[in-house]
């Protein structure tokens, strides 16, 4: 009876003629690769994706500047103001012009609500784009001072110190450089109730982080009236 040939007993998974051992050891190092590139993305954040991922454009700046020549001359019955908004988590100046009130010359609390409304005013198209915006509520309103209030006191609809620290200090520093108003550097506000107003300082800092800067910490009693 005719035999059959035996098996060839060369490593399993090795084809003849290729030299023994050299695919697992070629999987091995693979692995090991595979191995320590896992952690260190982990440790970067980054999960392993075959899809590209887009990034997208890098977030614009914005100028928190108006160009020069966007704002609209004065007319013989406007007034060149400046009011103060928010761009970039601080507070720049912006102009705008102002119509006059048909009694002339304005009393202070004419003035004072001529600016409040610029406040409330939302950014037109080439302010929005530099960056402005502004935070001062729309149902705002301002009125003159009381019997014993300070002769320079403004009394708002809101207590000063429960309206957004953004806003408050718009109104401080707007009012506070402004020519009708005295530019004293400051507003003397009140609020709705019996309190005495308080002298809030159009400063430095509150101009550059108007969010940090809570309102107790720099207002100062206004001086009697």
């Amino acid at each position: 009876m005719t035999r059959l040939p035996s098996r060839n007993r060369t490593t399993s998974g090795a084809r003849a003629g290729a030299r023994p051992g050299s695919r697992p050891r070629a999987a091995t190092l693979a692995a090991v690769a595979l191995a320590a590139l896992v952690p260190a993305l982990a440790s970067c954040g980054i999960r392993g994706t075959s899809v590209p991922v887009d990034a997208g454009a890098a977030p614009a700046r914005v100028s928190c500047k108006v160009p020069a020549g966007a704002v609209a001359p004065a007319q013989p019955d406007s007034a060149p103001v400046t009011v103060y908004l928010v761009c970039s988590s601080t507070l720049a100046p912006v102009e705008r012009t102002v119509t006059h009130p048909k009694q002339r010359p304005a009393d202070r609390l004419q003035a004072a609500r001529a600016l409040l409304d610029e406040l409330q005013e939302q950014p037109g198209p080439v302010e929005e784009k530099a960056g402005f915006s502004t935070a001062v509520p729309e149902d705002l309103e301002v009125s003159g001072p009381r019997a014993g209030d300070p002769q320079e006191a403004l009394r708002l609809s809101v207590r000063p110190e429960d309206l957004p620290s953004f806003a408050l200090a718009q109104i401080a520093c707007t009012f506070g450089e402004s020519g009708a108003l005295g530019r004293s550097h400051a507003a003397v506000l009140g609020g709705p109730g019996d309190a005495a107003p308080q002298r809030y300082a159009c400063s430095a800092e509150v101009r550059t982080h108007p969010e940090s800067v809570p309102s107790a910490a720099w207002s100062s009693p206004a001086p009697a009236g």
